[in-house]
C-alpha cells in the first residue's frame, strides 16, 4: 500500500475497525445469545465487508520499480493468491451459515459435521498457504538458502487444493494424507531443511531466528501427521485438537513471532527492534507452551489422565506468558523513536527492499 494515495490509510482503519466490531459481535453473540440470530450474520457481514475493502485497496497497489503489470506472476504470488481467495471463500461460507443457523436453530452452534470441515478451510487454506507464499519470498534471504523450487510449491499448492477439497466433501481421512503430503512438498521446496548457503540474515535480531523459522515447519508436519492419527483414533477430539493447536500455535505463531519481529519494525519507520533477548524469550516459551499442549492434550481427552488435565491450564498460561513477552517488544519497539527520521527513507530504498 506505500505508493497509494493517503485516502489507503483511512480505508486501512476501517478495515480494522470493520473487522474488529464483527469479530466482537462474534464473541458476545456466542457466549452470551443476547438477540444472537441478529448480532451473528451482522458480525459476519461486518468481517466480510471489511475484507472487501482491503482487497479492493492491496488489488490497486503500484508495480514495484522496473517491473510492469504485464509480468508473470511470480510463484509465491499464486500461493498468497490462492490464500486470499481461500480467505473469501471461508467469509462467505461463514456469512450463508450465520444467516442459516439464526433462521433454523435454537442455538449459535455451528453442527459438528461443518465445522469440522470449515476448520480445514480456514486454517489450512488462508494462513497456511499464506505462510509458504510469504516464505518463499522472504526466507532465502532471511536464512541465507537457495531460491525456492517453484515447481514444488506449485505442487504443495496444488495437494493444498485437493486436501481442502476433500476435506469439505467429508473425505477426511483423504484429505490429511493430501495435507501430509502438501506440508512435505512445501517444506522440501523451501527448502527450510537444506543447509544454508551464505549466512543467515540476524543483524537486530536474536541469533536463533533459523532455528525458530525451521522449528516451526518441524510443527507443520507433526500437525500434518496429527490430522492423518486423528482420522483413525480420535474418539474425544484430543488427537484433532492437538493436531489444530500444532498448526495454530507451534507453527503459524511461531512464524508470526519470528518473522514478524523480524520485519515489522523495518517496515513501521526502519525501527530496531528494542530487544534480542525478549524476542528469543518469547519464542523459548512458545514453543514450551505448544509442546506441553500437544503433548497433554490427547491423553487428557483421550484417556481422561489426571495428570495430563493439570498440564493444559500450565500450558495455557505458559503461551500466554509468550504472546505478553512478544507483545511488549514489538510494543516498546513502536514507542520508541526510530533510530533516523523515517521521512528521509523513501519506499523504494535499498534498506527497504533488502528488508522485504
Amino acid at each position: 500500500m506505500g505508493g497509494l494515495q493517503p485516502v489507503a490509510v483511512s480505508r486501512a482503519w476501517a478495515s480494522w475497525a470493520l473487522w474488529t466490531g464483527g469479530v466482537t459481535l462474534r464473541w458476545a453473540a456466542n457466549i452470551t445469545e443476547f438477540q444472537w440470530r441478529i448480532l451473528l450474520p451482522v458480525s459476519a457481514a461486518l468481517q466480510l465487508i471489511a475484507f472487501v475493502i482491503f482487497f479492493v485497496t492491496v488489488s490497486h497497489h503500484k508495480a514495484q520499480p522496473g517491473k510492469t503489470k504485464q509480468a508473470p506472476i511470480e510463484t509465491w504470488m499464486k500461493l498468497v493468491i490462492a490464500a486470499t481467495v481461500a480467505f473469501l471463500l471461508a467469509l462467505v461460507l461463514n456469512q450463508v451459515e450465520t444467516v442459516v443457523l439464526a433462521a433454523q436453530s435454537a442455538h449459535p452452534v455451528i453442527p459438528h459435521w461443518l465445522d469440522q470441515r470449515y476448520l480445514f478451510l480456514a486454517a489450512w487454506g488462508f494462513p497456511v498457504l499464506a505462510v509458504w507464499g510469504f516464505n518463499a519470498r522472504w526466507l532465502p534471504v532471511f536464512l541465507g538458502i537457495r531460491e525456492p523450487s517453484s515447481s514444488g510449491l506449485i505442487a504443495a499448492l496444488a495437494a493444498c487444493g485437493c486436501g481442502l477439497t476433500a476435506a469439505l466433501l467429508g473425505h477426511l481421512q483423504v484429505a490429511t494424507l493430501i495435507l501430509l503430503a502438501a506440508s512435505i512438498f512445501a517444506a522440501a521446496a523451501l527448502r527450510v531443511f537444506v543447509r544454508p548457503t551464505k549466512a543467515a540474515k540476524t543483524q537486530g535480531v536474536s541469533p536463533s531466528f533459523p532455528a525458530f523459522v525451521r522449528g516451526a515447519y518441524v510443527w507443520l508436519l507433526i500437525a500434518a501427521a496429527l490430522g492423518v492419527f486423528a482420522t483413525l483414533a480420535d474418539t474425544h477430539g484430543g488427537i484433532w485438537g492437538a493436531s489444530r493447536h500444532a498448526l495454530t500455535v507451534g507453527f503459524l505463531s511461531t512464524m508470526v513471532f519470528a518473522i514478524g519481529q523480524r520485519v515489522l519494525p523495518a517496515f513501521c519507520g526502519m525501527r530496531v527492534l528494542y530487544s534480542k533477548g525478549l524476542m528469543a524469550a518469547s519464542l523459548a516459551i512458545l514453543n514450551l507452551g505448544c509442546l506441553l499442549r500437544v503433548a497433554s492434550e490427547v491423553p487428557a481427552y483421550e484417556l481422561n489422565l489426571r495428570a495430563a488435565w493439570q498440564i493444559l491450564p500450565v500450558s495455557a498460561v505458559t503461551e500466554l506468558t509468550a504472546v505478553t513477552l512478544f507483545a511488549i517488544n514489538l510494543g516498546i519497539t513502536l514507542l520508541l523513536p526510530p533510530p533516523y527520521p523515517a521521512v528521509t527513507r523513501p519506499l523504494t530504498s535499498p534498506a527497504l527492499s533488502h528488508q522485504s
